[in-house]
């Protein structure tokens, strides 16, 4: 159980959003049976009011999750998802480094087998190099990027930046062993460097568009400031 409440960083009659910490589960999933505890539960119990998670961000994912406070807002919120018309913004640290800026379009198989189109815009924030040999490397270079995904396949980040061979850190499905291994024995990396930023959406009920921002938090920061990344000024 969290020792903190959620920080709720939106919230009206409709809708609430929460800075989901890393290492938390939305909901109840086969693939964890040991998990007792989930942002869902969570917030249902803070707010003592029925809530419906619009959208899934990843375990190990920390920022921004919004939830619907009723079937209504949840159906139409859900359909802006599915149109692909909510503008998504996250940080994440990646190997190596990368260019200014730029994109990839590389279609991603669904869980069915299927291609289907995925297309992902970033750019480079900060690059740092550590002097700690990583493979056959004697030292390690890593970008701290903006990322935003135009479409919403499942772990579309993940997977288009391991196809461009800039794995993010501490991703453990799609990302590159040796240097998550580095992060948590010299870091104490207990989770992936991927942070779910901004999410802009209409309003169900009144059609304004709302941005909500989530502040990065402890354990990003952490690592960050360990490797000389100052991140505090995004």
């Amino acid at each position: 159980m969290l020792e903190t409440p959620l920080q709720i960083l939106y919230q009206d009659e409709h809708l609430v959003a929460i800075n989901k910490p890393h290492n938390l589960l939305v909901h109840r999933s086969p693939i964890a049976a040991d998990e007792s505890v989930f942002a869902l539960q969570l917030l249902r119990d803070q707010l003592n009011h029925w809530v419906s998670p619009c959208h899934r961000i990843d375990r190990k994912t920390g920022g921004v999750l919004l939830f619907a406070l009723s079937k209504e807002a949840d159906q139409i919120i859900k359909k802006q998802f599915e149109s692909q018309s909510c503008e998504k913004t996250y940080l994440a640290l990646v190997r190596g480094y990368l260019p200014d800026e730029g994109m990839t379009d590389r279609p991603l198989e669904n869980d069915k087998g299927i291609l289907k189109e995925a297309v992902t815009h970033f750019r480079c924030l900060q690059k740092v190099e550590l002097d700690i040999e990583v493979s056959r490397y004697p030292k390690s270079r890593y970008s701290l990027a903006e990322i935003s995904p135009k479409t919403g396949r499942t772990h579309q980040i993940r997977r288009h930046f391991a196809q461009l061979r800039h794995y993010l850190i501490g991703d453990k499905t799609h990302g590159e062993c040796k240097h998550n291994k580095m992060f948590e024995e010299k870091f104490g990396l207990n989770t992936m460097l991927l942070h779910a930023k901004t999410l802009t959406f209409e309003h169900p009920f009144t059609q304004e568009k709302i941005t909500v921002e989530a502040p990065l938090q402890a354990d990003f920061l952490d690592i960050m400031d360990k490797i000389g990344i100052n991140l505090r000024e995004f």
